[in-house]
């Protein structure tokens, strides 16, 4: 494969930018994304010193819009304008920062059947483009795939979605994915299935957009993230078939704790060929959309 680059799903001060990457680099992370989910905490020049310096740290950044940040609202209304609002501002952080991608959440069917639900939100997503575009903040968007069963957001949603917008990347959240599955990623072939999936959207170059953690669930839906080890989703199958694709890959780990990352981390170096765990190596060098033999 390409490089893999890894990393946790939280900034891990916020203190300076400075004290940021130097604890990720104590911890030897090569990525992280920059956590808006609850609130915006981060100022462009924040954002800016901080790219300034995780690019020299060899660190690719992400960023994770608030939750209340998606498209496909039933209504133009105040709470569709808010969203805008907070995806246009999560886009122009990701732009100072020099973030790979914007990560947010699909929206809800609301009622609707899929299909239309869906339409909606490509629909608004092409108006937020055009608004994107005029701020020259146009950066790659990725929508995450969900841990709800009966809601907007299956793998079929997000890469139909990435299919038809052509600028948005799929977000392959595989803890979502074993829960609503009901433990049903337990094996390297679940993986690879749906990385294929991701493969055969994903523009020339783009990077696997991946979010991890140990999951508990019920009734097919997702309930908390838990510390690795506690529930039976294993790196190892995803580091696997990450090896099978000659495409890049940024994995972000969810879970709720440090030795969580670092044995998630450790796992999935331990399968990979040694020429892949060089994590700075440049992405240029795979060939996307053509799978390893």
């Amino acid at each position: 494969m390409g490089a893999l680059h890894f990393g946790p799903a939280r900034v891990p001060s916020r203190e300076s930018p400075e004290a940021a990457i130097e604890l990720l680099q104590e911890r030897g992370y090569t990525a992280c994304e920059i956590d808006f989910e609850g609130k915006f905490w981060m100022d462009y020049p924040w954002a800016e010193r901080l790219g300034e310096l995780a690019r020299e740290a060899g660190i690719v950044l992400s960023v994770h819009a608030p939750i209340a940040g998606f498209m496909g609202h039933v209504e133009r209304d105040k709470k569709q304008r808010m969203a805008v609002g907070m995806l246009d501002h999560s886009a122009g952080i990701a732009k100072s920062a020099g973030a790979e991608l914007v990560v947010f959440h699909p929206g809800f069917l609301l009622g609707r059947e899929r299909s239309d639900a869906i339409d909606s939100v490509v629909e608004q997503l092409g108006e937020l483009r055009e608004r994107l575009e005029g701020k020259d903040r146009a950066v790659p968007f990725g929508v995450e795939i969900m841990g709800r069963v009966r809601e907007l957001g299956t793998a079929e949603d997000v890469f139909t979605i990435a299919a038809r917008t052509g600028w948005v990347r799929p977000v392959v959240d595989f803890a979502h994915l074993h829960a609503v599955t009901d433990g049903g990623f337990t094996e390297t072939e679940a993986f690879a299935e749906i990385l294929e999936g991701a493969d055969d959207v994903l523009e020339p170059g783009a990077p696997f957009h991946v979010h991890f953690s140990d999951i508990a669930y019920a009734n097919r839906n997702e309930t908390k993230h838990l510390p690795y080890g506690e529930g039976t989703l294993r790196a190892e199958p995803l580091g696997e078939a990450l090896a099978r694709f000659e495409r890049p890959a940024t994995v972000i780990s969810e879970s709720p704790d440090e030795a969580s990352h670092q044995a998630i981390q450790a796992a999935l170096e331990a399968t990979l060929v040694p020429s892949s765990r060089r994590s700075k190596t440049s992405a240029s060098s795979s060939r996307p959309r053509s799978r390893s033999s």
